[in-house]
């Protein structure tokens, strides 16, 4: 990566102050479920949403900025990312129920939402009981699963801005589509308020119980997988288009197609990113080839590859 290099300065030496953790080189494979990818140049997790928008507003800009949450639908490349790369940790976790909404910080695990919600008797979360990542991640993508998207229970989201301003978007603020906000690319959300409606805990307990089965059943969640790896196209199950096309148990070195459930990618055990990300691309060629679909990532893909600068 241009911006260090074994004998000059590193761009650690150009951070400013913060109250958080700054680390140099960090290791992102083991912090992936795919467990490929290339390290951090700079990790920075900061320690609350203040120490985030002061450290941002003094980040020289010309900086690139990536967010990561649990990497649970993140390839990162084999190359690693340029820049700082900022994991939102303790300081983003708080859930607090009361009444029909549940107020989160960005790095809560779905599941945890979904389990406080279920806990106070507010039914409607359930569905994050089936998406393995943080808020912060279903923000950005819409996340859903199950009948269900977090545009359906989205009252009001907090942001810091590349810029460190303090931002705050209301549901209509947000513009939900598919899979996808239209908040500025570069914000990173640091809460969350949810809505559901008055339940019966046993009742809601039932539903996530039924989610998780399912998910067991149908996902290989038990390999070192990344989730969906494409979006439904309209009209279409991308895992339908992919299994006609004959995609299902390809592979590439150690990078195969899942048997269980064909929009999943499996590292078997030494694939590199570039392999998943081959193997990713010749899906969608085959997919396109025989159904004329154009398959689009769902799985985010971040960093360089292997031997490239910048």
């Amino acid at each position: 990566m241009a911006a260090s290099g074994a004998t000059g300065p590193h761009l650690i030496d150009r951070m400013p102050a913060c109250r958080g953790r700054l680390s140099a080189d960090a290791p992102l494979a083991p912090v992936t479920w795919f467990r490929v990818g290339g390290p951090a140049e700079v990790m920075f997790r900061p320690a609350d949403a203040d120490d985030l928008a002061e450290f941002l507003a003094q980040l020289p800009a010309e900086v690139p900025v990536t967010v990561i949450g649990v990497a649970s639908n993140l390839l990162v490349r084999d190359g690693g990312i340029p820049g700082v790369t900022i994991r939102l940790g303790r300081g983003f976790t708080g859930i607090a129920a009361e009444g029909d909404t549940v107020t989160v910080g960005a790095a809560a695990l779905d599941l945890n939402v979904a389990t406080v919600a279920r806990d106070a008797g507010i039914a409607g979360l359930e569905f994050l009981s089936g998406i393995p990542g943080t808020i912060g991640g279903a923000l950005r993508m819409n996340g859903g699963a199950y009948g269900r998207e977090t545009a359906d229970v989205l009252v009001s989201a907090q942001a810091v801005g590349r810029d460190g301003r303090r931002l705050a978007f209301d549901h209509a603020g947000m513009g939900f589509t598919y899979r996808h906000a239209a908040a500025p690319a570069d914000c990173i959300f640091t809460g969350a308020t949810l809505r559901g409606e008055p339940g019966n805990p046993l009742e809601i307990a039932r539903r996530m119980a039924e989610i998780s089965s399912k998910r067991a059943d149908s996902q290989p969640i038990r390999s070192r997988t990344g989730g969906s790896t494409f979006k439904n196209p309209d009209g279409h199950k991308a895992w339908e288009l992919i299994d006609k096309a004959g995609c299902r148990g390809l592979s590439i070195g150690d990078a195969q197609v899942s048997e269980k459930h064909c929009n999943f990618l499996i590292n078997q055990g030494a694939a590199s990113a570039a392999d998943l990300e081959a193997l990713g691309e010749e899906v969608r060629r085959r997919v396109f080839e025989t159904s004329g679909v154009t398959l689009e990532w769902e799985i985010k893909r971040v960093g360089i590859p292997a031997g490239d600068t910048q």
